[in-house]
């Protein structure tokens, strides 16, 4: 029996007094295993201390998940960061330099909601820091008063673009999505493909032209209960398959080498 595929899980770096610690959100490591069939692999937010291929050379799939932390604006000239803007520049750091290699690689790459931000601003696009304060767009915030359930609960459709990668998983074009975000894009990096928008406009996800594999970013939380929804369902196993295409060939390689060695 062949062995899931390796995953890599950038953590968020969070101070849980009087300590810090390297934290991935429990819902993205089971969706991982259980939505995409993969082993969850953290990797913490030093980027000092690993180079790229230290992190990457085992991988054969990469995930940005969400957090409550902003990338800071000083990552794509968004002036200063709004007061009380939670932040994380370690994991800033970590993310802004291994999107662009596992691109190169061939990783696949899925990005979600602040990883959704990060992909966007690697590629040389902007953000707004408080979306639901720009003329011309709603608010996509979750209410915090209410239970997890409902926070990520189904909150609006998305239109999925006629022909493109999402709209090759289902079937219908407008698809329901849940919505827990502040920041949204302003100018969409060039070199990628508009995947999804929101009733107002806002880009909801898109694909990297040059990448040779899956390299989706989605700004909702497809982690969420994965099994209850088709359509977050299908994401992960289309990106399951495809680090599994990756873990395969890269076996294929390793073969063919020991053979001709």
């Amino acid at each position: 029996m062949q062995a899931r595929p390796l995953i890599g899980i950038v953590a968020d770096l969070k101070l849980l007094a009087p300590h810090n610690y390297h934290c991935v959100g429990d819902k993205y490591a089971r969706a991982v295993v259980t939505a995409a069939g993969g082993v969850p692999f953290l990797i913490p937010a030093i980027a000092d201390a690993l180079t790229v291929d230290d992190i990457l050379e085992p991988l054969n799939g990469l995930l940005l998940t969400g957090s409550y932390s902003n990338v800071h604006p000083r990552h794509y000239r968004g002036g200063e960061p709004y007061a009380g803007s939670p932040l994380d520049t370690d994991r800033d750091e970590q993310s802004l330099r291994l999107i662009p290699a596992a691109i190169e690689r061939g990783l696949p790459l899925f990005s979600i909601c602040r990883g959704f931000q990060e992909l966007n601003v690697a590629l040389g696009g902007t953000l707004h820091q408080k979306v639901h304060e720009v003329t011309g767009f709603d608010k996509h915030l979750e209410d915090k008063t209410k239970t997890l359930d409902e926070q990520y609960g189904l909150a609006h459709p998305v239109r999925l673009t006629s022909g493109g990668f999402l709209s090759s998983l289902v079937g219908d074009l407008t698809q329901q999505v849940n919505s827990l975000h502040g920041q949204g894009v302003d100018k969409l990096a060039t070199g990628v493909t508009v995947e999804a928008l929101a009733d107002d406009g806002l880009v909801e996800a898109f694909t990297v032209d040059a990448a040779r594999t899956f390299a989706l970013a989605v700004q909702w939380h497809p982690e969420w209960k994965p099994a209850n929804h088709p359509f977050y369902s299908a994401i992960w196993s289309a990106f399951g398959d495809a680090c599994r295409d990756h873990q395969a060939a890269r076996q294929a390689v390793g073969t063919a080498a020991l053979a001709n060695g």
